[in-house]
């Protein structure tokens, strides 16, 4: 599998609604960032569904490294 392509060097704050969906991009080239607008077309990357428990503000991953996809781990800060 290819790399992604680092979004940003910080998470990306949202607020989110409670049962909602979110597709977060994986491959790092979406223009709507944190989410996927469908660039990763062609590649080996798919977004990955985030389904909100409650509504309030999460950290979705900026760097793209996390290892808790799609939330910030903190992977940023090392890499």
């Amino acid at each position: 599998m290819s790399k992604p392509e680092r979004a940003s060097d910080t998470p990306y704050g949202v607020e989110v609604e409670a049962k909602k969906n979110y597709f977060w991009c994986a491959c790092g080239k979406s223009e709507k960032q944190p989410f996927c607008d469908g660039s990763h077309k062609g590649s080996d990357f798919t977004p990955v569904k985030y389904t909100a428990k409650e509504s309030g503000k999460v950290f979705f991953c900026g760097c793209k490294s996390t290892k808790n996809q799609p939330m910030c781990d903190g992977s940023h800060k090392s890499n």
